[in-house]
């Protein structure tokens, strides 16, 4: 298991890289290797932690250099988002909170975590799944919570496209613009990281404020 942390880190924390190795050993099969990973990143609930914002930011600094296709690229995330998304809702809808209870399922999806995630629903409402696009782990949560809530699936679709569409725009052509600068290449696990930690800080914020507030 150990490993396998180990190996997931390394493979987010090199990303452009690994992205490198997968267009040039699968160049048949490269865009199909993308809409696995986002459709399954976004559409399997005990999924979150293959990568997402990272993933489409390198994919867009390659497409800068001619590696891949802007626009293919484009497409793909944006369907592989939609559909994974609704595919999340639908297993949310038909299994619920009974997931969490499951011997083999509750180790990867915590009761606290559907907790976390369906306060931030009851809060924000429709507009939290296009919000949650932004923010790892809570955006694989948050279709999943939606479904077992019975929200209707016209309302959950219009924000899924919407919060899909933005989330593409802005992570790929943040790394057709910005990814292949000098500086930005040269650190470009520090970049990860900051886009990682910048893409949690909501969630973070929202863990502790409410601690200071009782106090």
């Amino acid at each position: 298991m150990i490993d396998l942390i180990v190996g997931l880190f390394n493979f987010i924390m090199h990303i452009d890289e690994h992205l490198k190795s997968i267009v040039n050993q699968y160049p048949k099969w490269v865009y199909g290797i993308l809409f696995l990973i986002v459709f399954v990143e976004t559409g399997v609930v005990i999924m979150p932690f293959l990568p997402g914002d990272s993933l489409l930011f390198a994919a867009g600094a390659m497409a800068a250099i001619g590696g891949l296709n802007l626009w293919t690229v484009l497409v793909i995330f944006f369907v592989a988002a939609v559909l994974g998304d609704s595919l999340n809702y639908e297993i949310g809808k038909k299994v619920g909170g009974a997931i969490s209870n499951h011997r083999f399922f509750g180790r990867f999806i915590k009761k606290e975590n559907l907790d976390q995630a369906h306060a931030f629903f009851e809060k924000h409402g429709g507009k939290t799944v296009m919000i949650a696009r932004f923010m790892p782990l809570i955006r694989t949560f948050i279709p999943f919570v939606a479904g077992a809530s019975k929200m209707r699936y016209p309302y959950f679709i219009m924000y899924n496209v919407a919060g899909a569409l933005l989330w593409v725009l802005i992570a790929v052509f943040c790394g057709y613009f910005f990814g292949n600068i000098k500086i930005v290449k040269d650190n470009f696990s520090v970049f990860i990281l900051g886009i990682v930690f910048v893409s949690i800080l909501p969630a973070i914020i929202g863990l502790i404020a409410p601690k200071f507030k009782k106090k």
